[in-house]
């Protein structure tokens, strides 16, 4: 049995983004979940993982840094 985030050579990935702007690795085969969207266009592993280090540098949920 095979689990959608597990790593399979040369599978394409996207980095989707929920509403508290914290973001997630996901294959770009694999239905996004209910609540996450999608914030990058479809790349090898490194690629998304190289865009979420860009966009995500405050690791704290968007309510929480509303409240500051």
């Amino acid at each position: 049995m095979s689990y959608p985030w597990q790593k399979k050579e040369e599978e394409l990935y996207v980095a989707v983004v929920n509403e508290e702007e914290q973001y997630s690795l996901w294959p770009a085969s694999a239905v996004i979940p209910p609540g996450w969207r999608q914030a990058c266009e479809p790349g090898d592993r490194e690629t998304c993982l190289d865009y979420i280090r860009e966009v995500w540098v405050d690791m704290r949920p968007l309510s929480l840094r509303s409240k500051t």
